[in-house]
């Protein structure tokens, strides 16, 4: 395979960190994202050089329209080339809705749905010119659905958005060999919540168990190959019919 670069925000831990590591095995360069897991980062150095791999991670407040068209010039001065975007990064908290802070409803927005566009708007010059490219969002497997959520309801409502800007970047993009697509995780065992907390909600599982970031990754994989040069603006859910 002709030697690609994939950007991964979020890409320290968690699926963005899964992410990373099979990719890297596969032969992309990767480049990386993140905020504030600085020990994570360079331990994530330290596993992808040990397989033979080339990462650069760079710390950056995606949030900030500006720092994340800069991120996405240094990754291309780097690499000379960007040839895919997965967009892990999305915090979120549970508080009840009338209890929510006007700084906290904000932080959900800037932190999961803003950088998406701003992100794939830089990303996507590149790809124009080379007429190829990779965008993969990330909402979540009930999404779609727009459901009540009293206790992640600014969160709930960015992932909705999500779905609506994957699916017009792809219909945008489309003319360009660019495909833009979106993950939507149910429940992930990716060591953000303790185990004794997933225990109690695997009993709503159809599947039975919590999945793997690695369930995710598959699907990444896929995404990301020649192979889904025709699937674009697809929502694919990793959940185990969770959220269905």
């Amino acid at each position: 395979m002709e030697q690609r670069v994939v950007l991964i925000t979020g890409g320290v831990h968690g699926i963005g960190r899964a992410a990373a590591l099979s990719l890297s095995r596969e032969g992309w360069h990767i480049a990386t994202a993140y905020r504030k897991s600085e020990s994570d980062a360079a331990s994530l150095e330290k596993e992808i050089g040990g397989q033979g791999g080339r990462v650069v991670n760079i710390r950056a407040d995606v949030s900030n329209p500006e720092a994340a068209a800069e991120l996405v010039g240094r990754v291309q001065g780097e690499f000379g080339r960007l040839d895919a975007l997965l967009n892990c990064a999305g915090p979120y908290h549970r508080i009840g809705l009338m209890d929510e802070s006007i700084e906290g409803w904000h932080e959900m927005f800037d932190n999961n749905l803003h950088p998406v566009f701003y992100l794939s708007r830089e990303a996507a010059r590149g790809m124009r010119e080379r007429k190829w490219g990779r965008i993969v969002n990330f909402s979540m497997a009930n999404a779609d659905l727009n459901l009540a959520q009293p206790f992640v309801t600014a969160h709930y409502i960015a992932k909705v958005g999500v779905l609506i800007l994957t699916r017009s970047l792809a219909r945008i993009l489309a003319v360009d060999g660019i495909t833009v697509n979106a993950v939507s995780p149910g429940f992930l065992n990716t060591g953000s919540a303790a185990l004794e907390e997933l225990a109690k909600v695997t009993r709503n599982i159809p599947a039975g168990y919590i999945g793997s970031p690695q369930d995710a990754v598959s699907v990444i994989r896929f995404l990301l190959s020649d192979e889904a040069r025709y699937v674009n603006g697809a929502n694919i859910q990793v959940s185990g019919a969770w959220g269905i």
